[in-house]
């Protein structure tokens, strides 16, 4: 039977999620943990590679820059491989920068290790979505793509308490060894569950990167960039606002984190199923209750109760909004693996930009500064929704969208 075939029989076979889906989100998840992880081993790594804290907090930014500047180039080299093999490539890759960050014994070597893991987990992201959005039925598009970016929610919740917790029993390495334990037996998974996936026939790389001459799926990239810089910006800061403004104490922020952690659940669920039918509702409901969110923290950040309420909520809505940032900018363009690695490079992007942002603001206002900032980015993102929607109108009463697709024209203008 004819891989065409194969894949066709994916597409139709109930309503049951292909087990390559979660196969997919469980390798976003080993690879985006080793994004995350070294905000918990900065002590640990500025001692071991004999560098400031600054510089060791300087391989945070320099993955993030990886990712947005590297990740669409490799892509683009990688478009017109088989997608299966190309993901197994990426992994190899990423095995390869992982395991010289564990054996890393001078700076510019995990320097070195940062850069080559950013390139690969950008691309293989890329990959992942793209492989998704050809494994279900269109109208599960974004229930999928919920799973596979639950990896990445479940990298930042629970992989980083993770690596701190093997750095503290183990040391620094034995966090990265452990990551490159995962991501090879995620590896052997993606051999065995994941149907062969050739390039696109026909696939005209001008053509291809002609799409980005859209006014409208820039506006989504932006979009998608100040929603997730927003969250961020509060995320990044979320254990010294708990313990410096509600009094936490240190060794509760774990339980804390599995808190968020159980909002990103529920919320991945509701709003990943939400994607489906209701995608650009999704996002202006979503953004809103964030922005109202963001705010109200900053206000209420010295009580506990109200602490927990807000954290619980915002695992809820911010995060999970992926799946309805990723389903928008399918429908304005196309399923391709260049367009979903541009889609994370501009999300790292809007998160590096957050993060900073929110340092300078503790710096100049406290620790209040990071959900402000967070709320100012994500209406942002709001006003970037409106622009959309007074966009399409016009658009809808000369013509179709010219940007979209033929059979994603409605999706598109809506």
């Amino acid at each position: 039977m004819s891989s065409e075939t194969d894949e066709e029989n994916v597409r139709t076979k109930g309503r049951r999620m292909p087990l390559a889906v979660f196969v997919l989100g469980l390798a976003v998840f080993c690879l985006n943990t080793t994004e995350v992880m070294v905000a918990g081993l900065l002590p640990s790594l500025s001692g071991g590679l004999d560098v400031p804290v600054t510089a060791a907090g300087n391989l945070v930014t320099v993955f993030a820059l990886g990712m947005v500047f590297g990740g669409p180039v490799l892509t683009l080299a990688l478009m017109k491989a088989p997608r299966k093999p190309a993901m197994v490539m990426m992994m190899v890759l990423f095995l390869v920068g992982q395991t010289i960050g564990a054996l890393a014994t001078a700076y510019w070597v995990m320097v070195v290790a940062r850069v080559v893991t950013a390139l690969a987990t950008a691309a293989f992201f890329g990959l992942a979505a793209s492989v998704c959005a050809n494994l279900v039925p269109p109208d599960r598009i974004g229930s999928a793509l919920a799973i596979v970016f639950g990896g990445f929610m479940v990298a930042n919740v629970f992989g980083l308490p993770l690596a701190t917790f093997i750095d503290q029993l183990m040391g620094w390495r034995a966090a990265f060894w452990a990551v490159d334990i995962l991501v090879a037996l995620c590896l052997l998974l993606v051999l065995i569950a994941v149907r062969r996936a050739p390039a696109p026939e026909g696939l005209d790389v001008r053509s291809e990167l002609s799409v980005f001459r859209s006014g409208r799926l820039w506006g989504a990239f932006a979009t998608n960039a100040l929603l997730i810089g927003g969250v961020f910006a509060t995320f990044a800061y979320l254990s010294p606002v708990l313990t410096g403004l509600a009094g936490f104490p240190e060794g509760a922020v774990p339980l804390l984190f599995v808190l968020y952690g159980v909002g990103t659940v529920i919320g991945n669920l509701v709003l990943g199923r939400l994607a489906d039918a209701h995608t650009m509702r999704t996002l202006w409901l979503g953004g809103a209750v964030l922005t109202v969110l963001l705010g109200l923290y900053a206000l209420v950040a010295t009580s506990q109760v109200l602490s927990l309420a807000a954290l619980f909520l915002l695992g809820c809505t911010g995060l999970p909004l992926n799946p309805a940032m990723a389903a928008r900018v399918m429908s304005l363009s196309n399923s391709g693996a260049l367009i979903n690695t541009m889609n994370t490079a501009t999300i790292c992007a809007g998160i590096t930009i957050g993060t900073w942002l929110a340092g300078a603001g503790i710096d100049a206002v406290g620790y209040r500064a990071p959900m402000g900032i967070g709320a100012l980015l994500t209406l942002g993102a709001l006003a970037t929704l409106g622009i959309a929607r007074i966009t399409d109108r016009r658009t809808t009463d000369t013509g179709p969208c010219p940007a979209a697709p033929a059979d994603r024209a409605t999706t598109a203008c809506v």
